[in-house]
């Protein structure tokens, strides 16, 4: 038996009802449509996907009038609230995988200075302010800052120069902020400028302060280091753990190989590039156990502002959409799901909060009564109830992952609570 959850990464449905409270923009968020709305403006016709919209998208959003493929899998299409702070990659996969993040916060740099300068200076590291400000400079070097490609609060950096510090010493720095941070997420970054890093310190929205990463050259001279410290997580509660320790074989793929952790023996399968992330999906779903796998360069288009390529790499993804139906056995499941949303075309780079579509397939007996398209369940508390669902649907036990309720992926009710 086999359960593949493939994440297109940034692909939301629409805004949550408190998507405006970090931008008043965002409770307009929607990735979907707005892609949608952006290429029947561009050529005057739908979006072309047409093995998505059968899967499951055209029952979630019958306004855009989206040309559906015919299907006779089962199959239900639904969404999921994040159940989670913000919007926020690797607190999604984490609460996807049924981990619980209600202890992450937002939280900017500045309201915790004097637990993070404590935590340095036991840490054996010299601290000041950047003139005066809510940056902290350690050893004359290194930056501690809020990120300004994030939501505010959300990250904070641990930035320094490679020419003047070692990335062992950016990542002790980072160890001892980690400690003590209650944000999603510190990144440790190491790379060349040709001017101090405080020359490219810029205020951001809502009061945050912190490196400008592309203006300081970190991303064009070559050499950048980066390394995620995320949330504590008890990650022996999550699925691909639970998954793997029942003996089932375990296939993370993508992003997905960098930011789930496993204590188990679990095939990691890493990189960027949406052709060889979805060619190693369709071979691992014909190995069975789990997979998990994550488009990333959707939620790169995201960010870029840039929707026709974020219309070409769905394009590409629709098109392997029939192969991975084909490896669909008896009994197997697929599920597409995201883990927040990223709309081109909102005004900013940074992630928006919206629903995102959680489509289920099942292979086996077709059904000729599923041509019309797939059903519409009710929508999910939270990505979390994703993990549960699949690990009951692989005959694990869901009360031994730390968060999420289980339901039937492929049935139009909810989750049972636990």
């Amino acid at each position: 038996m086999t359960a593949t959850i493939l994440v297109l990464d940034g692909f939301g449905v629409g805004a949550m009802p408190d998507a405006g409270e970090i931008r008043s923009a965002d409770s307009r968020a929607d990735t979907f449509g707005s892609l949608s709305l952006w290429a029947g403006a561009r050529d005057r016709s739908a979006l072309r996907v047409p093995h998505l919209a059968a899967l499951g998208l055209a029952t979630l959003r019958p306004d855009l009038g989206l040309g559906s493929a015919a299907l006779t899998l089962p199959r239900v299409a639904r969404r999921a609230a994040l159940g989670y702070p913000g919007a926020d990659t690797f607190a999604g996969h984490q609460t996807m995988m049924g981990a619980d993040m209600s202890h992450v916060v937002l939280r900017r740099l500045e309201e915790s200075l004097d637990e993070v300068r404590a935590a340095l200076h036991a840490a054996g590291h010299r601290t000041a302010l950047l003139d005066g400000g809510p940056v902290i400079v350690v050893d004359d070097e290194l930056l501690v800052h809020d990120n300004l490609e994030a939501d505010p609060g959300l990250i904070w950096n641990v930035s320094a120069r490679l020419d003047y510090m070692p990335w062992e010493s950016i990542l002790h720095v980072a160890s001892a902020v980690r400690s003590v941070a209650p944000v999603a997420r510190v990144i440790a970054v190491g790379g060349y400028s040709s001017e101090p890093l405080p020359a490219a310190v810029r205020p951001g929205a809502f009061g945050v302060v912190g490196l400008d990463t592309p203006a300081s050259g970190f991303y064009r001279n070559g050499g950048l280091r980066v390394q995620h410290f995320g949330a504590d997580i008890d990650h022996r509660h999550q699925l691909p753990e639970v998954t793997a320790r029942a003996g089932l074989p375990v296939t993370l793929i993508g992003k997905a190989a960098d930011i789930l952790a496993t204590d188990a023996d679990v095939v990691r399968l890493p990189g960027v590039s949406t052709e060889r992330v979805l060619a190693d999906a369709v071979r691992a779903a014909h190995s069975g156990g789990l997979v998990v796998a994550n488009v990333q360069q959707t939620d790169l288009a995201g960010h870029q502002q840039d929707p026709a390529r974020f219309i070409e790499l769905l394009e590409q993804v629709d098109a392997t959409i029939p192969n991975l139906l084909d490896a669909l056995g008896p009994g197997d499941l697929l599920v597409v799901v995201a883990d927040h949303g990223n709309d081109p075309l909102i005004g900013h780079a940074h992630h928006t909060r919206e629903y995102v579509p959680v489509l289920a397939a099942s292979g086996g007996r077709h059904r000729a009564d599923c041509a019309n398209g797939a059903m519409r369940g009710v929508d999910l508390e939270s990505l979390a109830d994703v993990g549960a669902s699949v690990a009951a649907h692989l005959g694990l036990d869901p009360n031994d992952l730390a968060h999420g309720s289980p339901t039937d992926l492929l049935a139009l009710g909810g989750a049972t609570h636990r």
